[in-house]
């Protein structure tokens, strides 16, 4: 039982230790620099969309995501001025 114990006590441990990673070069890095890029994370596209590194197309991307944020913002000030009878 004790061996139990201890084996996942340090198991535990392990699992908060941090990790060593290798530096990785990919066509991301050209965005690295970009505004909205923050540490930890960097430039975060987890879908891909931009992984060939295709410039026109990120600042597509963005725009279009402004847009629908925007969008989005003006859909909200609707409900609330539905919701208060205005």
């Amino acid at each position: 039982m004790k061996t139990a114990v201890l084996a996942s006590l340090i198991a535990t441990a392990a699992a908060f230790a941090p990790a060593k990673q290798a530096a990785t070069t990919t066509s991301l890095n050209s965005f690295e620099n970009e505004l909205g890029a923050q540490p930890p994370l960097g430039f975060f596209d987890p879908l891909g969309l931009v992984a060939d590194g295709d410039q026109e197309k990120f600042d597509r991307l963005r725009y279009v995501e402004l847009k629908h944020g925007r969008i989005c913002m003006l859909g909200v000030v609707g409900y609330l001025v539905t919701a208060a009878g205005i």
